[in-house]
């Protein structure tokens, strides 16, 4: 049975993770709270149409769905690489009032105003409180949210999927951590979308990646086998 556990605690590993690189990272302090550009996430439709378009242009692309594709997967990766990461060392962070800011120029940030979570102690525990809260509570909202770029839904979950493998490319291969990747990959929407092989993960579908004017082909791209 997960325990609730004081916020002082939470904002620690949060920190503690955050040292591992700049997808590991969400705010738990922040100089102007009260800022109206932090959006509860996923936020509206006209940030994610603005940071689509970013990204389209900073990648040389006039193909919507291939930077809607890419600015999922990338949030994607800022959603799993945290929380994974903490609950690994036996902290899950309630990202229930997740807010984000972002604006061109800027970085994508996330910051947590009221840091609180669960202490577990197996991965099935976190697993269970995390593939809801990430899957459910924050990456259908932001699949719905960027529903006005159409992206099917085998390449929407190999993205988050890949997202999630992909954390285990930065900072040490914790047991813990792979583990529990291991155990998200087993759930819905993400079974089959991918798998571990010998040359790391390798997924089932294709993020549109290759579409990008020289860009060539993911690491783990289905295509290149």
């Amino acid at each position: 049975m997960s325990l609730g556990v004081v916020s002082g605690e939470v904002s620690g590993v949060l920190r503690d993770v955050a040292r591992l690189g700049p997808y590991f990272e969400i705010e738990v302090e922040v100089a102007e709270p009260g800022d109206p550009a932090w959006l509860p996430f996923p936020g509206d439709d006209e940030r994610l149409d603005a940071l689509i378009g970013d990204y389209g242009e900073r990648l040389g692309t006039a193909e919507r769905r291939v930077a809607a594709s890419l600015v999922f997967q990338a949030l994607a990766s800022r959603l799993w690489s945290p929380v994974v990461a903490a609950a690994a060392r036996g902290i899950v962070p309630d990202i229930g009032g997740l807010r984000w800011r972002w604006a061109p120029g800027d970085a994508i940030t996330l910051w947590l105003g009221e840091p609180a979570g669960w202490r577990v102690r197996s991965v099935e525990e976190a697993a269970g409180l995390v593939h809801p809260m990430v899957v459910d509570g924050r990456l259908r909202p932001l699949r719905e949210a960027i529903g006005f770029v159409k992206l099917a839904d085998g390449l929407v979950w190999g993205n988050a999927a890949s997202a999630l493998a992909g954390s285990l490319n930065v900072g040490p291969a914790e047991p813990g951590r792979v583990a529990l990747v291991g155990e998200l990959l087993r759930r819905e929407p993400l079974a089959g979308t991918g798998a571990f092989g010998a040359d790391g993960f390798v997924r089932n579908n294709c993020c549109l990646y290759y579409r990008v004017p020289g860009g060539g082909m993911c690491g783990d791209c289905g295509l290149a086998r």
